[in-house]
């Protein structure tokens, strides 16, 4: 059974998710983690949602084998379609990031017209309108995908012509409809909110999904009682392929080379 030392594991279907954990690392310096990043499948995205569905529970299934207290699902497009399927495999709580992400634009819009961008699934989903739709009653909210930001964030084109031109091609016409509420529905798009901000304008409030599901994680833990006093242990960081490009590519999400990734074989 999962106590107070046990760890939180991190389900992701690449990198992403990283976003998430640099935030929970912030928050809960005494919490230990083990990750899971299934980048041999990576990007789940343009998948279906049957497909997303077993994805995630396999990898759910990896990281309750560590009697992982809390489950956090960093990945937006598995979280738009694949909870519900999650919290019934699971033995322990599960976190996404569509609720967290959608009750903060909730809270935060003043004029009650609200953005939300993301990958193909998630915006095809509908999981964000459903959420503030019942949080915020009449509130206006307008999706789009924008697929070419993950690869963006991933070869470190944050800023510049190249981000700018395809945040234009995306955002302009959320831009017209005079949103001043955004949510960055990929945990890749904070990699990018400078250019986002820019084309927006300083007067759309950009909603972090990460930032989010990470702090209502860390409500959860008090919530609880199950917060750790001390941390007992190393994280460790799994892969299903591609370690060496995790480990380089990580350094853009956390600042700093991620060593501790350990490569598994791809589920079946």
């Amino acid at each position: 059974m999962p106590d107070r030392s046990s760890p939180i594991g991190i389900f992701d279907s690449g990198i992403g998710g990283l976003t998430v954990y640099r935030r929970l690392l912030e928050l809960l310096p005494n919490e230990r983690f083990v990750y899971l990043g299934d980048t041999a499948r990576y990007p789940y995205g343009p998948r279906s949602a049957e497909i997303v569905k077993r994805f995630a529970v396999q990898g759910a299934r990896f990281l309750l084998d560590f009697d992982v207290k809390l489950l956090v699902v960093a990945c937006n497009t598995a979280s738009s379609v694949a909870l519900d399927t999650l919290r019934e495999v699971s033995s322990t709580p599960v976190v996404g990031v569509i609720l967290p992400g959608a009750r903060m634009a909730s809270r935060v819009t003043k004029s009650g017209r609200i953005g939300v961008i993301g990958t193909v699934g998630t915006i095809r989903s509908g999981a964000y309108k459903r959420e503030i739709s019942v949080l915020a009653k009449g509130t206006e909210i307008y999706e789009v995908p924008c697929p070419l930001f993950v690869p963006l964030a991933e070869e470190g084109f944050f800023d510049g012509e190249i981000p700018e031109m395809v945040a234009h091609y995306y955002l302009d016409g959320l831009k017209e409809k005079g949103i001043d509420t955004l949510v960055l529905g990929c945990t890749h798009y904070p990699l990018l909110k400078r250019v986002i901000s820019r084309v927006m304008g300083n007067r759309v409030y950009l909603v972090d999904s990460a930032v989010a599901a990470a702090e209502e994680t860390a409500d959860l833990l008090s919530l609880k009682g199950i917060a750790s006093p001390e941390r007992s242990g190393e994280d460790i960081l799994y892969v299903t392929d591609a370690p060496e490009r995790f480990r380089t590519v990580s350094k853009l999400f956390m600042g700093y080379p991620i060593d501790n990734v350990v490569k598994i074989e791809p589920f079946l």
